[in-house]
């Protein structure tokens, strides 16, 4: 018989038994999965396989991924465990007392404005690299040093600028060295040394030649020979030891420098200043302005004359100072 004819003849019969094989397949799933949800003991259960045994199998937790960055095998734990570190003494602090720190080699003290802010006084400086002086304030520098503060050296007397590297040393206005610290006590067995004398805190009196040169007019006028005004500009530190300049505001604005400390046989009082004189202008060049009473000391070798214009006692007063 040919296949075809048969194929034809017993094609639905071949059907059926397909649909009857799927639906036999189906129903036995059905049957697997209403009995997993009502009888779950029940169930069938698959072999357990022979390599891979349960015990001491540990259930994944997400901690071991918060525990560490999945994106870095290298770095380690995120929190690793703390180790427990022996202590250490720590060395004892030294601290320098900064008003007896050793004078700065080769630094001078030209002018110093001291401000109420730290950060606003300033100082015109000289180093040995430095042909003139430069203006500068905290924070700036000067060669391998910077300037760490501007202000008034209460063991010195002095208006001064701190300098800091790798140490701090101190310029002073008027080259006033400061005091040696104190030794430290000698044994009772041994013989106490006896005490050096302590320098003199005030500047000492004008030196006779130079104030024959300087000739009193009036209260308010003098002549002075150009001679001692070169002696002077040379020898400023020694000769104007004994003055404080300390920055006068009003309102909010600098109106001026106020003097103190000037005596009547020191080179200011000889030239007319008096004790508590707010300083304001010299040639009308305003002191209350480091940049313009820079200026100022800059004409002072050249300068035929100089009006000085003080506050004194909150009068304005004019000292003319005539140079021969």
């Amino acid at each position: 018989m040919n296949i075809e004819v048969l194929f034809k003849k017993y094609f639905y019969v071949g059907v059926f038994a397909l649909v009857a094989l799927c639906a036999y397949f189906q129903a036995s799933g059905l049957s697997d999965i209403a009995r997993s949800f009502l009888a779950p003991e029940a169930g069938r259960r698959p072999a357990p396989s022979p390599f891979v045994s349960s015990d001491g199998v540990s259930k994944p937790r997400v901690g071991a991924i918060h525990e560490r960055n999945p994106f870095d095998s290298v770095t380690g734990p995120l929190h690793p465990a703390p180790v427990e570190e022996s202590p250490v003494e720590a060395a004892a602090p030294s601290f320098d007392d900064p008003l007896l720190v050793p004078a700065c080699a080769g630094v001078e003290v030209l002018i110093l404005t001291e401000s109420d802010d730290p950060l606003w006084s300033f100082a015109a400086l000289t180093s040995p690299t430095e042909k003139s002086p430069v203006l500068r304030r905290v924070g700036d520098k000067l060669g391998a040093q910077t300037v760490a503060y501007i202000g008034h050296n209460p063991a010195t007397g002095s208006p001064t600028v701190w300098l800091e590297s790798t140490t701090l040393c101190q310029a002073s206005l008027f080259g006033i060295a400061p005091p040696a610290p104190a030794a430290a006590a000698a044994p009772a067995a041994e013989e106490p040394a006896e005490a050096a004398p302590a320098a003199p805190a005030n500047a000492r009196a004008l030196d006779p030649e130079i104030a024959s040169k300087i000739r009193k007019i009036s209260e308010t006028e003098f002549e002075v020979d150009r001679s001692a005004v070169d002696k002077i500009l040379d020898n400023q530190a020694d000769l104007m030891r004994s003055a404080r300049i300390v920055p006068e505001t009003k309102d909010g604005q600098t109106v001026g420098v106020r003097l103190f400390g000037i005596r009547p046989d020191t080179l200011l009082g000889q030239l007319g200043l008096v004790n508590g004189d707010r300083l304001e202008t010299i040639n009308d060049f305003n002191m209350a302005s480091p940049e313009k009473a820079l200026e100022a000391y800059a004409r002072l070798r050249t300068a035929n004359s100089l009006k000085v214009q003080v506050n004194r006692r909150g009068k304005p007063t004019t000292i003319e100072l005539k140079i021969k």
